[in-house]
């Protein structure tokens, strides 16, 4: 909102109006990401947080913590006070991370205080427009015809993409050489140059560089056509029936958060999901905006995390 500066003879500057106060925030609240700025959680997010702020009344300040596939920022989170002003955004990265290591700080279901999930983002399968192939089809065969010499990249170990790649390559028989990448932006750019020749990332990153053709979709690894590229197939149609990796994006609190502080966030996010124009511009971008409640999110995860086992099995993934 652009607000004019008025000056009447020698009167000060008028100063800008605070934000209606709320009866349970009193400051900032601290929004942790486990991942960098410029991904889909980080886009999501600060799309968000201006109608959210309007709705509790104080700022909320986003504090981007990428590594170690969020295992920092969710134990930073996991040990903050549970008063309302600390908050972490939930991905499903935190249900796969069970499936890579043996041992976490935290325990992502006794630990956190679910609030409400806010978007869906598919995963593709994407490649560099040099690369001799048409489809999922004519990928998988090329992998198998040079075997280990095709590289797909994906984001840091032990999160959803990188599970999601190696998913990929056990279920489809492709034997291709994985890379990780600290970053959706790394990752694309890497795709875009011909560092590597095949990715798999959420949708919402990829836009962009798709766009520019620097980049090309083979398969959306979801049950159905995402709304804005109607010419994309899934993976189902294009011979992987079971290959469906989706990824979504919530909040929670430290655990023992007071209910009337888990209540007042998640009509922050309905809030902010209502507004037509955000709605509009998350699907542009590549998400699916949907709304739950503290109590649906929370049956959700355990069910989630022991998916993600299960496709870390298929995977033949190794905890370390």
């Amino acid at each position: 909102m652009i607000r004019r500066r008025i000056l009447l003879g020698a009167a000060p500057l008028l100063a800008a109006p605070a934000l209606a106060q709320h009866p349970l925030f009193n400051r900032p609240v601290r929004f942790v990401l486990g991942f960098a700025a410029g991904g889909a959680g980080d886009i999501t997010v600060r799309m968000l947080t201006p109608h959210m702020s309007a709705e509790i009344g104080q700022p909320i300040v986003v504090d981007n913590r990428p590594g170690a596939g969020g295992i920092v920022s969710a134990e930073a989170v996991a040990r903050a006070a549970p008063d309302g002003h600390t908050m972490y955004l939930l991905t499903t990265s935190n249900m796969a991370a069970p499936a890579f290591y043996r041992t976490l700080p935290f325990d992502v279901v006794r630990d956190f205080t679910p609030v409400g999930r806010m978007v869906w983002y598919d995963h593709v399968i994407a490649v560099n427009p040099s690369l001799p192939v048409a489809n999922l089809t004519e990928l998988i065969a090329l992998a198998r015809a040079r075997p280990g010499q095709l590289n797909i990249g994906s984001i840091a170990v032990g999160n959803a993409q990188h599970l999601g790649v190696e998913l990929f390559r056990a279920m489809a028989n492709a034997p291709m050489t994985t890379v990780t990448y600290r970053s959706s932006p790394e990752l694309v750019n890497a795709l875009a140059t011909g560092e590597i020749q095949v990715a798999g990332e959420l949708l919402a990153p990829t836009l962009g560089q798709v766009q520019a053709g620097r980049i090309r979709l083979l398969a959306v690894t979801a049950p159905m056509r995402f709304p804005t590229l109607p010419d994309v197939p899934t993976s189902a149609e294009s011979g992987l029936p079971d290959y469906i990796v989706r990824s979504w994006n919530a909040i929670a609190y430290p655990a023992n958060t007071p209910r009337p502080l888990v209540e007042a966030m998640n009509r922050a996010i309905r809030r902010a999901l209502g507004v037509p124009e955000v709605r509009q511009r998350l699907i542009e971008l590549g998400g699916l905006p949907e709304a739950s409640s503290p109590e649906e999110l929370a049956a959700m995860i355990p069910r989630e995390v022991e998916a993600w086992g299960r496709m870390a099995q298929i995977a033949g993934v190794e905890r370390q």
